[in-house]
């Protein structure tokens, strides 16, 4: 132990480690020595290694837990500056792993952008949500991959704040990824409420609202045929029957070519001599 000590002082970490890994194995398996052994497999940048011993450190003495998280914060905070973000993030998961909750400060951004690239974008979230917490002043580019990562796991009603957030903060001609993330997910919410049997008249207008959205926005582009039809649906439910017939007209203009085009025209007849509709979805329009 004295002589892994004194390599250890004169910067000679291979041979601490030897040492340190010797009184291991003949049996000095108390905290502090275990301790010895992962500090020093932290300062070589051995992460697995340094958590496997700390992890057994704090097991045998539970004071080594404070030192074993600000130890391997320290080795995510050197793996930041250095670019390896595997590292970063396999220090960071060890110490939460024994101080859930713990903050990661500064490390928050760059934990996210892993995970994120990753794709890892349940992970990256809470990551993103800390970068964010306090900051009025957010950098766009965050802002817009805190809206990927809600769309990508599927919670396009927390993505869209965001997405309009960031049309807020750049010039019109950055804007255009934003429309089409906003119409995706306004159109794909829209049609949820729409398709659900006895939608309320409240959540109608909601939807109305949203399809309005990407009609405004024009994007996606291939989906302006389907949005004019899902707005014909909508005000059909809601029994403002001019409104709907002039919906499906526009459905012509936006796909001429398209399958749908015979469909809006069938559901345009059916509201303007009232046939047709009985078995279609209870409409209110007749």
């Amino acid at each position: 132990m004295d002589r892994g000590d004194q390599a250890f002082s004169q910067g000679k970490y291979d041979a601490a480690l030897a040492e340190y890994r010797l009184a291991v194995r003949q049996g000095s398996t108390d905290g502090p020595t275990l301790a010895r052994l992962a500090h020093t497999y932290a300062m070589v940048g051995e992460v697995d290694d340094a958590g496997e011993y700390y992890a057994r450190a704090v097991e045998a003495d539970e004071s080594m837990r404070a030192q074993a998280v600000t130890d391997l914060m320290h080795v995510a905070g050197v793996a930041m500056e250095a670019g390896d973000r595997f590292a970063m993030a396999s220090a960071v998961e060890l110490a939460l792993g024994m101080e859930p909750g713990l903050g990661v400060g500064r490390l928050a951004l760059p934990l996210a952008r892993h995970y994120f690239t990753a794709g890892e974008f349940g992970r990256a979230l809470p990551f993103y949500q800390k970068a964010l917490v306090g900051s009025a002043d957010s950098l766009p580019d965050v802002v817009f991959e805190v809206g990927q990562a809600y769309e990508e796991v599927g919670d396009c009603r927390h993505a869209l704040p965001q997405f309009e957030r960031y049309r807020g903060l750049v010039r019109a001609g950055r804007r255009r990824e934003a429309d089409w993330h906003i119409g995706t997910c306004s159109f794909e919410l829209a049609q949820a409420v729409a398709e659900r049997a006895g939608a309320a008249p409240g959540d109608l207008e909601d939807a109305l609202a949203m399809v309005d959205r990407t009609l405004a926005l024009g994007e996606p582009q291939n989906i302006q045929a389907q949005v004019w039809f899902l707005k014909g649906e909508i005000l059909s439910d809601l029994g403002r029957c001019e409104d709907a017939m002039e919906a499906f007209a526009q459905v012509r203009y936006a796909d001429q070519a398209g399958a749908l085009v015979s469909r809006a025209q069938q559901r345009f007849d059916e509201i303007r001599f009232g046939q047709g509709l009985e078995g279609f979805r209870e409409g209110r329009c007749r």
